[in-house]
Parts: structure tokens; C-alpha cells; sequence
């Protein structure tokens, strides 16, 4: 089993920057990569931005929305994986969830594909 625990996160004014980080504990060795999905107000739990765990090549995936604004990067050796969010808009507030996929093949993208999932940490960005 994997333990993902989050912390950052907090209140930011439209344009500015804040970072999550996402502790893995447990048979992390297991998985092979990390997402932070979020879900706004309201809305439906959505895929933000992935990290494979390959020490050499790590390869990065981001949802549309926040590609050149956001940054998925990993320690592999403390295990943590980090979002750096940049030039933050309004339509970013939402609960962030750390999230690891199931152990084989795996959809990126797709929810149901995780089955390990952090708390949440909640990011407001007030305009």
C-alpha cells in the first residue's frame, strides 16, 4: 500500500505562485509514476499534471490547461513529488489531490486508474 500525504497550498492573488509537495510513503517502488489531479468547486475531480518515477528519463504529462504555467518534478530519493504553479488565474482554485496509479498499465489521464490518493490540500486564487 501507498501513503501520499500533500502540503502547500493556501491563498494567492491571480498571477501569483505557490507550491505543493507530496510525500509517498510505503511500497512506492511499486508505482510507476505520480499525478496531482484537483477538483474545483462544484465540478468534476481533474487530471493536472503527471511524473513518471524513471530515474534517467522522467517523463512529464499536463492537462492542457496549465501547460507552461505549472511544473511536475520528483525526488525520487525522498520520495516527493512537487507542482510548482505559476502565474495562478481564478479558474485554478480548487483542491489539489496527490494521487498514484495502479500497479501495471495505466491511463495517465484517467481517475479510476489511481487508487492511491493524498488528503487534498485546498488552493484559492482570488482575482
Amino acid at each position: 500500500q501507498v501513503q501520499l500525504v500533500e502540503s502547500g497550498g493556501g491563498l494567492v492573488q491571480a498571477g501569483g505562485s505557490l507550491s505543493l509537495s507530496c510525500a509517498a510513503s510505503g511500497r512506492t517502488f511499486s508505482r510507476n509514476a505520480m499525478a496531482w489531479f484537483r477538483q474545483p468547486p462544484g465540478k468534476e475531480r481533474e487530471f493536472v499534471a503527471a511524473i513518471t518515477w524513471s530515474t534517467w528519463s522522467p517523463r512529464t504529462y499536463y492537462a492542457d490547461s496549465v501547460k507552461g504555467r505549472f511544473t511536475i518534478s520528483r525526488d525520487s530519493a525522498k520520495s516527493t513529488v512537487y507542482l510548482q504553479m505559476n502565474s495562478l488565474k481564478p479558474e485554478d482554485t480548487a483542491v489539489y489531490y496527490c494521487a498514484a496509479p495502479k500497479v501495471g498499465n495505466y491511463n495517465t489521464g484517467r481517475i479510476s486508474d489511481y487508487d492511491a490518493w493524498g488528503q487534498g490540500t485546498q488552493v484559492t486564487v482570488s482575482s
